[in-house]
Protein backbone atom coordinates (compact mmCIF):
# COMPACT_ATOMS: atom_id res chain seq x y z
CA UNK A 1 0.00 0.00 0.00
CA UNK A 2 1.41 3.46 -0.76
CA UNK A 3 2.58 5.26 2.14
CA UNK A 4 0.01 8.22 0.50
CA UNK A 5 -3.25 6.23 1.42
CA UNK A 6 -2.07 5.09 5.23
CA UNK A 7 -0.29 8.39 6.69
CA UNK A 8 -0.37 10.97 3.86
CA UNK A 9 -2.09 14.44 2.73
CA UNK A 10 -3.00 15.48 -0.24
CA UNK A 11 -3.47 18.19 -2.34
CA UNK A 12 -5.84 18.76 -4.80
CA UNK A 13 -6.52 22.38 -6.67
CA UNK A 14 -9.92 22.08 -8.05
CA UNK A 15 -11.23 19.04 -6.29
CA UNK A 16 -14.70 19.47 -5.89
CA UNK A 17 -15.75 19.29 -9.78
CA UNK A 18 -14.97 17.69 -13.04
CA UNK A 19 -11.98 15.49 -12.84
CA UNK A 20 -10.90 16.41 -9.88
CA UNK A 21 -13.87 15.62 -7.97
CA UNK A 22 -13.67 12.20 -8.86
CA UNK A 23 -9.66 12.28 -8.18
CA UNK A 24 -10.65 13.45 -4.78
CA UNK A 25 -13.26 10.63 -4.50
CA UNK A 26 -10.60 8.41 -5.10
CA UNK A 27 -8.22 9.31 -3.23
CA UNK A 28 -10.96 9.37 0.06
CA UNK A 29 -11.44 5.59 -1.14
CA UNK A 30 -7.82 5.12 -0.73
CA UNK A 31 -7.48 6.65 2.76
CA UNK A 32 -5.99 10.17 2.09
CA UNK A 33 -6.82 12.90 3.84
CA UNK A 34 -7.70 15.31 0.97
CA UNK A 35 -7.19 19.59 1.19
CA UNK A 36 -9.10 21.21 -1.68
CA UNK A 37 -8.15 24.38 -3.06
CA UNK A 38 -11.09 26.08 -4.41
CA UNK A 39 -12.38 29.35 -4.97
CA UNK A 40 -15.73 28.87 -4.57
CA UNK A 41 -15.61 27.58 -0.83
CA UNK A 42 -19.21 26.81 -0.14
CA UNK A 43 -19.77 24.85 -3.80
CA UNK A 44 -16.73 22.68 -3.07
CA UNK A 45 -17.82 21.93 0.62
CA UNK A 46 -21.16 21.00 -0.82
CA UNK A 47 -19.53 18.69 -3.16
CA UNK A 48 -17.44 16.89 -0.77
CA UNK A 49 -20.57 16.06 1.28
CA UNK A 50 -21.74 13.89 -1.33
CA UNK A 51 -18.73 11.97 -1.98
CA UNK A 52 -17.97 9.20 0.39
CA UNK A 53 -17.00 10.12 3.70
CA UNK A 54 -13.64 10.43 4.53
CA UNK A 55 -10.79 13.15 6.02
CA UNK A 56 -11.28 16.17 3.46
CA UNK A 57 -11.42 20.10 4.27
CA UNK A 58 -11.85 23.13 1.21
CA UNK A 59 -9.37 26.08 1.85
CA UNK A 60 -9.50 29.25 -0.47
CA UNK A 61 -7.64 28.90 -3.50
CA UNK A 62 -7.52 31.22 -6.56
CA UNK A 63 -4.96 30.52 -9.11
CA UNK A 64 -5.52 33.92 -10.66
CA UNK A 65 -4.18 35.69 -8.10
CA UNK A 66 -0.86 35.07 -6.50
CA UNK A 67 -1.96 36.83 -3.46
CA UNK A 68 -4.33 34.07 -3.36
CA UNK A 69 -1.23 31.34 -3.83
CA UNK A 70 0.57 32.55 -1.48
CA UNK A 71 -2.18 33.35 1.42
CA UNK A 72 -3.09 29.29 0.49
CA UNK A 73 0.24 28.27 1.48
CA UNK A 74 0.73 29.90 3.98
CA UNK A 75 -2.76 28.93 5.68
CA UNK A 76 -1.51 25.49 5.13
CA UNK A 77 1.77 25.96 6.40
CA UNK A 78 0.33 27.77 9.81
CA UNK A 79 -2.57 24.59 10.17
CA UNK A 80 0.53 21.72 9.36
CA UNK A 81 -0.16 20.51 12.69
CA UNK A 82 -3.59 19.59 12.22
CA UNK A 83 -3.71 17.30 9.19
CA UNK A 84 -1.57 14.20 8.63
CA UNK A 85 1.86 14.46 6.74
CA UNK A 86 1.75 16.46 3.13
CA UNK A 87 2.77 13.66 0.62
CA UNK A 88 0.98 14.71 -2.56
CA UNK A 89 0.01 17.75 -4.64
CA UNK A 90 -2.64 17.12 -7.48
CA UNK A 91 -2.32 20.40 -10.06
CA UNK A 92 -5.53 20.00 -11.25
CA UNK A 93 -7.90 23.24 -11.89
CA UNK A 94 -8.15 25.05 -15.18
CA UNK A 95 -9.73 27.43 -17.62
CA UNK A 96 -10.63 27.59 -20.88
CA UNK A 97 -11.84 30.65 -22.05
CA UNK A 98 -13.69 32.08 -25.46
CA UNK A 99 -12.41 35.86 -24.42
CA UNK A 100 -8.74 35.33 -24.98
CA UNK A 101 -8.45 39.24 -23.37
CA UNK A 102 -9.15 38.25 -20.15
CA UNK A 103 -6.48 38.64 -17.59
CA UNK A 104 -5.61 37.76 -13.66
CA UNK A 105 -5.70 39.76 -10.83
CA UNK A 106 -1.82 40.02 -11.71
CA UNK A 107 -2.52 41.10 -15.04
CA UNK A 108 -1.84 38.15 -17.32
CA UNK A 109 -3.72 36.53 -19.74
CA UNK A 110 -5.78 34.82 -17.56
CA UNK A 111 -5.55 30.82 -19.45
CA UNK A 112 -1.34 31.21 -18.97
CA UNK A 113 -1.81 32.51 -15.95
CA UNK A 114 -4.18 29.83 -13.49
CA UNK A 115 -3.34 26.96 -15.57
CA UNK A 116 0.43 27.40 -15.23
CA UNK A 117 1.60 30.22 -13.15
CA UNK A 118 -0.58 29.88 -10.47
CA UNK A 119 0.32 26.07 -10.20
CA UNK A 120 4.03 27.61 -10.82
CA UNK A 121 4.19 28.94 -7.83
CA UNK A 122 2.20 26.65 -5.61
CA UNK A 123 4.67 23.51 -6.16
CA UNK A 124 7.61 26.22 -5.23
CA UNK A 125 5.96 27.17 -2.15
CA UNK A 126 4.72 23.57 -1.23
CA UNK A 127 7.65 21.57 -2.20
CA UNK A 128 9.32 22.32 1.26
CA UNK A 129 6.15 21.37 3.11
CA UNK A 130 6.38 17.55 1.14
CA UNK A 131 7.28 14.81 3.69
CA UNK A 132 9.30 12.03 0.91
CA UNK A 133 8.32 9.95 -0.63
CA UNK A 134 6.06 12.12 -1.81
CA UNK A 135 4.40 12.79 -5.67
CA UNK A 136 3.29 15.63 -7.51
CA UNK A 137 0.67 15.18 -10.41
CA UNK A 138 0.30 18.14 -13.29
CA UNK A 139 -3.05 18.01 -15.48
CA UNK A 140 -1.90 18.77 -18.72
CA UNK A 141 -3.67 17.84 -22.29
CA UNK A 142 -3.52 15.92 -25.71
CA UNK A 143 -4.39 19.22 -27.11
CA UNK A 144 -0.64 20.41 -26.38
CA UNK A 145 0.30 17.42 -29.08
CA UNK A 146 -0.36 17.88 -32.80
CA UNK A 147 -0.21 14.33 -33.41
CA UNK A 148 -3.32 13.97 -31.29
CA UNK A 149 -5.45 15.64 -34.01
CA UNK A 150 -7.73 16.71 -31.31
CA UNK A 151 -9.31 19.61 -33.28
CA UNK A 152 -8.09 21.84 -30.54
CA UNK A 153 -5.73 24.73 -32.53
CA UNK A 154 -1.94 23.34 -31.94
CA UNK A 155 -0.17 25.17 -29.21
CA UNK A 156 1.62 29.00 -30.46
CA UNK A 157 4.71 29.19 -28.17
CA UNK A 158 5.68 33.16 -27.80
CA UNK A 159 7.68 32.41 -24.85
CA UNK A 160 6.97 33.04 -20.73
CA UNK A 161 6.45 36.92 -21.26
CA UNK A 162 4.50 36.51 -24.77
CA UNK A 163 2.23 33.85 -23.32
CA UNK A 164 1.23 35.79 -20.39
CA UNK A 165 0.85 39.28 -21.75
CA UNK A 166 -0.14 38.48 -25.81
CA UNK A 167 -0.45 40.72 -28.14
CA UNK A 168 -4.23 42.03 -28.07
CA UNK A 169 -4.87 42.56 -31.90
CA UNK A 170 -3.43 39.33 -32.45
CA UNK A 171 -5.54 37.41 -30.15
CA UNK A 172 -8.72 39.13 -31.57
CA UNK A 173 -7.38 38.57 -35.28
CA UNK A 174 -8.08 34.75 -34.64
CA UNK A 175 -11.51 34.93 -33.17
CA UNK A 176 -12.41 33.97 -29.75
CA UNK A 177 -13.09 30.45 -29.23
CA UNK A 178 -10.30 29.70 -31.59
CA UNK A 179 -7.74 32.06 -29.82
CA UNK A 180 -9.35 30.91 -26.28
CA UNK A 181 -8.75 27.11 -27.94
CA UNK A 182 -5.23 27.68 -28.85
CA UNK A 183 -4.23 29.41 -25.32
CA UNK A 184 -5.37 26.33 -23.47
CA UNK A 185 -3.25 24.24 -25.58
CA UNK A 186 -0.39 26.10 -25.30
CA UNK A 187 -1.10 26.02 -21.65
CA UNK A 188 -1.43 22.80 -21.89
CA UNK A 189 2.44 22.39 -23.67
CA UNK A 190 3.40 24.59 -20.38
CA UNK A 191 2.50 22.33 -18.02
CA UNK A 192 4.58 19.10 -19.87
CA UNK A 193 7.56 21.59 -20.10
CA UNK A 194 7.22 22.85 -16.71
CA UNK A 195 7.02 19.43 -15.64
CA UNK A 196 9.85 18.27 -16.99
CA UNK A 197 12.24 20.90 -16.30
CA UNK A 198 11.16 20.66 -12.46
CA UNK A 199 11.85 16.61 -12.38
CA UNK A 200 15.33 17.08 -13.29
CA UNK A 201 15.93 19.66 -10.33
CA UNK A 202 14.18 17.56 -7.94
CA UNK A 203 16.49 14.79 -9.08
CA UNK A 204 19.33 16.96 -7.80
CA UNK A 205 17.59 18.13 -5.11
CA UNK A 206 14.69 17.02 -3.60
CA UNK A 207 15.36 13.27 -3.64
CA UNK A 208 12.18 10.97 -3.04
CA UNK A 209 9.85 13.87 -4.68
CA UNK A 210 8.62 13.25 -7.95
CA UNK A 211 7.04 14.66 -10.69
CA UNK A 212 4.75 13.50 -13.63
CA UNK A 213 2.04 14.53 -16.16
CA UNK A 214 -1.10 13.25 -17.22
CA UNK A 215 -3.17 13.57 -19.94
CA UNK A 216 -7.01 12.96 -19.05
CA UNK A 217 -8.05 12.86 -22.30
CA UNK A 218 -11.70 13.91 -23.99
CA UNK A 219 -13.97 14.35 -20.74
CA UNK A 220 -17.52 15.17 -21.67
CA UNK A 221 -19.65 16.42 -18.94
CA UNK A 222 -16.84 18.35 -17.12
CA UNK A 223 -16.37 22.31 -15.97
CA UNK A 224 -13.79 22.85 -18.50
CA UNK A 225 -16.74 24.17 -21.38
CA UNK A 226 -18.47 26.48 -18.89
CA UNK A 227 -17.45 29.56 -20.84
CA UNK A 228 -18.27 27.89 -24.35
CA UNK A 229 -21.23 28.99 -26.17
CA UNK A 230 -24.93 27.45 -25.15
CA UNK A 231 -25.58 24.92 -27.93
CA UNK A 232 -21.65 23.66 -27.86
CA UNK A 233 -22.26 23.80 -23.61
CA UNK A 234 -25.30 21.93 -23.92
CA UNK A 235 -23.98 19.37 -25.83
CA UNK A 236 -20.36 19.17 -23.77
CA UNK A 237 -22.49 18.48 -20.66
CA UNK A 238 -25.32 16.45 -21.74
CA UNK A 239 -24.60 13.91 -24.90
CA UNK A 240 -21.11 13.89 -24.67
CA UNK A 241 -21.02 11.76 -21.56
CA UNK A 242 -23.35 9.31 -23.33
CA UNK A 243 -20.75 9.28 -26.56
CA UNK A 244 -17.37 8.66 -24.66
CA UNK A 245 -17.69 4.64 -25.74
CA UNK A 246 -17.98 5.28 -28.91
CA UNK A 247 -15.93 8.20 -28.95
CA UNK A 248 -12.53 5.72 -27.62
CA UNK A 249 -12.60 3.94 -31.06
CA UNK A 250 -11.40 7.28 -32.24
CA UNK A 251 -9.33 9.16 -30.04
CA UNK A 252 -8.49 9.43 -26.23
CA UNK A 253 -11.82 9.75 -24.15
CA UNK A 254 -12.42 8.91 -20.88
CA UNK A 255 -15.37 9.06 -18.35
CA UNK A 256 -14.91 11.71 -15.45
CA UNK A 257 -15.10 8.57 -12.82
CA UNK A 258 -12.06 7.01 -15.19
CA UNK A 259 -9.84 10.17 -15.31
CA UNK A 260 -10.40 11.03 -11.32
CA UNK A 261 -9.51 8.00 -10.81
CA UNK A 262 -6.43 7.72 -13.26
CA UNK A 263 -5.30 10.86 -12.24
CA UNK A 264 -5.06 9.54 -8.21
CA UNK A 265 -3.24 6.60 -9.24
CA UNK A 266 -0.40 8.99 -9.71
CA UNK A 267 -0.28 9.99 -6.31
CA UNK A 268 -1.25 6.51 -4.50
CA UNK A 269 -0.17 3.28 -6.39
CA UNK A 270 3.09 2.21 -5.19
CA UNK A 271 4.36 0.18 -8.53
CA UNK A 272 4.94 4.15 -9.34
CA UNK A 273 7.38 4.75 -6.35
CA UNK A 274 10.16 6.62 -7.69
CA UNK A 275 8.64 7.14 -11.19
CA UNK A 276 9.49 10.73 -11.95
CA UNK A 277 9.39 12.65 -15.60
CA UNK A 278 6.95 11.14 -17.18
CA UNK A 279 4.22 11.37 -19.43
CA UNK A 280 0.79 9.41 -18.77
CA UNK A 281 -2.59 9.24 -21.21
CA UNK A 282 -4.74 7.53 -18.30
CA UNK A 283 -3.24 4.61 -17.26
CA UNK A 284 -0.91 4.27 -20.36
CA UNK A 285 2.67 5.60 -20.28
CA UNK A 286 3.60 7.37 -23.39
CA UNK A 287 5.46 10.30 -24.95
CA UNK A 288 4.09 13.97 -24.66
CA UNK A 289 4.66 16.71 -28.15
CA UNK A 290 8.23 16.49 -29.78
CA UNK A 291 7.76 20.11 -28.34
CA UNK A 292 7.44 19.37 -24.68
CA UNK A 293 11.08 17.75 -24.56
CA UNK A 294 12.76 21.05 -26.11
CA UNK A 295 15.53 21.84 -23.26
CA UNK A 296 16.08 25.44 -24.21
CA UNK A 297 12.15 25.51 -24.01
CA UNK A 298 11.34 24.46 -20.67
CA UNK A 299 14.09 26.48 -18.92
CA UNK A 300 13.23 29.60 -20.51
CA UNK A 301 9.96 28.45 -19.00
CA UNK A 302 11.26 27.79 -15.88
CA UNK A 303 13.32 30.92 -15.40
CA UNK A 304 11.12 33.29 -16.63
CA UNK A 305 7.87 32.08 -14.88
CA UNK A 306 10.20 32.64 -11.79
CA UNK A 307 10.41 36.42 -12.68
CA UNK A 308 6.91 36.30 -13.74
CA UNK A 309 5.45 35.70 -10.16
CA UNK A 310 8.32 37.69 -8.08
CA UNK A 311 9.49 34.44 -6.74
CA UNK A 312 11.65 35.50 -3.75
CA UNK A 313 14.80 33.66 -3.06
CA UNK A 314 13.22 32.06 0.29
CA UNK A 315 10.24 31.26 -1.82
CA UNK A 316 12.24 28.78 -4.19
CA UNK A 317 11.68 25.37 -3.84
CA UNK A 318 14.13 24.27 -6.57
CA UNK A 319 17.27 25.91 -8.00
CA UNK A 320 15.19 28.71 -10.91
CA UNK A 321 18.58 28.77 -13.04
Amino acid sequence: MSPVSTTGSVIVTGGHGGIGRQCTRALLEGGAHVVVGSRDVLRARAALEELPSGASEVRALDLASLASVRSFAAELVRTVAERPPLRGVVCNAGVQLTRPDERTTDGFERTFGTNHLGHYLLIHLLVPQLVTPARIAVVSSGTHDPRQRTGVPVPRWRGARGLAEPDRDALRDEGPLRAGQRAYSTSKLCNALCTYALHERLVRERPGVSVNAYDPGLVPGTGLARDYPPVLRFLWLHLGPALVPLLRRFMHAQTGRDAGAALARLVLDPGLEGVSGRYFAGLEEIRSSEESYDRAKQEELFIESAALVSLAPDEAAVSVR
